[in-house]
């Protein structure tokens, strides 16, 4: 592991939430970097791995999925329904449903970015460390977890009262 000394420019917060922001948009900008040769961005690689995982998928299930806003998810799927990756389709039981498949274009794209994702990931432990890259996985999972958002919102009741 390399030993990293954090830069003194940035100014130091307390806020998890602002510290979480910087490094996403710094680790964002490295993976986007290690997976442009693919010509997609790391959200829409990640995007093409859950819709592999769950398809067909609703839209509205993927974005819970994704920790996603629906009307977010809608305009990021664009272009790769454009590109032909994905197809939306009315779902035959609700046709108010719209159901999100790959392609078979969109499995190739998908096992070439994330071999370009397993690069980044290597990188990742190299800078900083095995042992690290693993608590902060797990510090990760529970971040997004649903009990999270529960415990977060019980202790701020005031957030309940919406």
């Amino acid at each position: 592991m390399l030993a990293l000394e954090v830069n003194r420019r940035i100014i130091v917060s307390a806020c998890h939430c602002t510290l979480l922001r910087k490094a996403t948009r710094r680790l964002s900008r490295l993976y986007d970097m290690a997976v442009a040769p693919s010509g997609l961005k790391t959200t829409q690689a990640a995007i093409l791995a859950e819709i592999h995982r769950s398809q067909p998928c609703p839209v509205g299930e993927l974005a819970e999925k994704l920790v996603m806003d629906a009307g977010a998810l809608a305009h990021t799927l664009k272009p790769l329904e454009r590109d032909g990756f994905i197809a939306v389709a009315p779902d035959q039981r609700d046709r108010r449903t719209r159901l999100v498949s790959l392609t078979e274009a969109g499995r190739v794209k998908m096992k070439e970015t994330q071999a370009l994702l397993a690069e980044a990931h290597q990188g990742f432990e190299a800078a900083v460390g095995a042992t690290e890259s693993k608590a902060l996985r797990e510090a990760l999972y529970l971040l997004i977890s649903d009990g999270f958002e529960e415990a977060f919102e019980a202790a701020l009741p005031r957030l309940r009262q919406g």
